[in-house]
């Protein structure tokens, strides 16, 4: 709905105790307005020092949950991309450590001309301009604050939202503050008091809310609200009631019910149709009543903490949705799977085996146990990162009669340990080790990752490819799929141009027309280099075979006796040459 107006935003923060569920809350939210038909975004601020979280611990942290263009973010940035449609990014994510890193940054290079920095206004203008940056191009973004109110790292965040309020307006800006309402069970009563005091944290530091969503066991009773209402300052309308759920699908149409989205668009004047939920209601409702219910392994090293694996766990969840299964996730701890005997008792009663991704050698041996025994039970196996490597290493010994291999990661000693050392030089990878150093200064993680491809896969009859030589000299390639970034142009003229023997500057590329070729397997990231490049390799090949009959015929010779090199036919015997146009 965006007409290119500035956004308005929304400020979520979070009182008494952490991990109340701000970021269900926000995407919540930012389904409900989405279904109005508003364009929506979503940010998170965490309050730590750490520059992003892809250097924590799982076991503090959780997942990082990484973005279409390589951010290494907040789990939460997960719970917005299942929740709205909008695609995360590094914009949607920062962290004190950011913040502070770019104003220093911006101090040694004299930017504030010798002046005096200082965390107002220097750290929260920055913080205000990230934040205005994200919105760009919405009608809404939603910004959650990590941490509690009242803890001291979540300060320049607070004053700088606050900031945004006088210099925005009320009209543009909405805060929601979500809260605990503790229920003391002996007493068989429901406290408010905890939410009183976290709503005077709030407005001690000069913020109002607007709305307060009050976490509890249950729903919040009329008396409930009505209290709250009256000692936080906020209309007994805009006190919602968020207790627990059995499935946090349900989330949307339970603010909704509670008019939540009602109060967001009227406060900010935002407009748009009424909510249709009907989408949300599906999916819950093939969640409550699944036509079959299958289990899966997940054979992890931080099963302990299972929001470690929340993408995962969440990704399977969805897939259940689409063909109407309940899936449940048995988390087996890779440590105890010490052979392949404890890994079939272990795992027999799973429909399939997931080893997920991880770092370091602590684990692994239990997880080629796994792999080991999904590939000889004919159990589904999924490897994801880490879980793809193990699953070739089992190959590897159990098959292949590796008996010691290993990952260079895990292990460099034994008989096959340096199969990436050899790739690097058979790549001849220069500098990576010095390009690795530094990007280690500017706070980032620099991996190496190569493939190797044998044989087509798929369907590659779909494809469809075509190579032209030009009058000019100049030689035209044909595609059916489309490049979204992959580089296919350089790709595929490296393909054809070393089969053919022809300079790279010759090429050219022309990609999904329908009036060239009228099949192709579209874009599809890695697929698609794989599957379009396969077929421009094959359409070479051909370019080869169909042009030493033609020259066959052009030079009256016998085809053996016709060679071809850098893009020319010729015969040995009368050294003519020919080349099709």
């Amino acid at each position: 709905m965006s007409d290119g107006t500035p956004p308005k935003f929304a400020f979520i923060t979070g009182g008494v105790v952490s991990s109340l569920g701000k970021g269900l809350s926000a995407a919540s939210l930012g389904a409900l307005l989405e279904a109005r038909g508003l364009t929506v975004t979503l940010v998170k601020l965490d309050p730590y020092i750490n520059v992003d979280p892809g250097t924590m611990s799982p076991f503090q942290h959780g997942e990082v949950f990484v973005t279409d263009d390589g951010a290494e973010t907040d789990l939460d940035l997960g719970h917005y991309e299942r929740f709205v449609r909008t695609r995360m990014g590094r914009k949607n994510n920062f962290t004190t450590g950011q913040i502070y890193e770019r104003v220093i940054r911006k101090e040694r290079r004299g930017d504030f001309l010798g002046g005096t920095v200082q965390v107002i206004p220097h750290i929260t203008n920055e913080i205000k301009e990230s934040i205005i940056a994200a919105g760009d191009g919405h009608d809404i973004c939603l910004v959650e604050i990590g941490g509690t109110v009242g803890d001291i790292e979540s300060l320049p965040f607070l004053e700088a939202i606050r900031q945004m309020r006088i210099e925005r307006g009320r009209e543009n800006t909405i805060f929601l503050h979500l809260t605990l309402v503790p229920a003391l069970q002996t007493a068989g009563e429901i406290k408010t008091k905890p939410t009183q005091h976290s709503v005077k944290e709030l407005r001690s530091i000069g913020i109002q809310p607007d709305i307060v969503l009050c976490r509890a066991h249950d729903p919040l009773p009329a008396d409930a609200r009505r209290k709250i209402s009256l000692f936080t300052n906020v209309e007994e309308a805009s006190v919602i009631s968020a207790e627990d759920v059995d499935n946090i699908y349900s989330i949307p149409r339970r603010y909704h019910e509670q008019g939540l989205d009602d109060a967001v668009v009227k406060h900010l004047a935002l407009g748009g149709r009424e909510s249709d939920l009907g989408e949300w209601d599906e999916v819950v409702g093939i969640m409550q009543s699944p036509e079959a219910e299958l289990t899966i392994a997940m054979v992890g090293k931080y099963v302990s903490l299972t929001e470690s694996y929340k993408s995962l766990s969440e990704a399977i969840i969805h897939a259940g949705i689409r063909n109407h299964v309940r899936p449940v996730v048995k988390y087996v701890d890779a440590e105890e799977l010490t052979s392949l005997e404890e890994a079939t008792e272990i795992l027999s009663d799973v429909d399939a085996v997931l080893v997920p991704g991880g770092f370091g050698a602590r684990g692994t041996e239990g997880m080629i146990n796994a792999a080991r025994f999904a590939r000889t039970s004919g159990t589904p196996y999924l490897g994801i990162c880490l879980g793809l490597q193990i699953a070739v290493i089992e190959f590897a010994r159990h098959v292949a009669a590796m008996e010691s291999a290993n990952s260079t990661e895990f292990n460099d000693s034994g008989d096959f340990p340096a199969v990436m050392e050899d790739a690097l030089k058979a790549a001849d990878w220069d500098g990576f080790e010095g390009r690795r150093e530094v990007s280690a200064t500017k706070g980032m993680l620099r991996g190496l990752g190569i493939a190797t491809y044998l044989e087509a896969t798929g369907a590659p009859a779909r494809e469809m490819g075509r190579i032209r030589f030009e009058d000019d000299g100049a030689v035209t390639m044909v595609t059916g799929s489309l490049d979204y970034g992959q580089g296919h142009a350089v790709s595929f003229a490296q393909v054809v141009g070393s089969k053919l023997g022809i300079p790279l500057d010759r090429f050219r590329l022309i990609q999904g027309d329908s009036d060239e070729l009228i099949a192709g397997q579209g874009s599809g990231g890695s697929k698609t280099m794989i599957s379009g490049g396969t077929i421009m390799l094959h359409t070479a090949e051909k370019v080869i075979e169909n042009g030493r009959k033609m020259a066959s015929h052009v030079l009256e010779a016998a085809e053996v006796d016709i060679e071809f090199d850098a893009g020319q036919f010729a015969t040995g015997k009368l050294k003519e040459t020919i080349v099709r146009s």
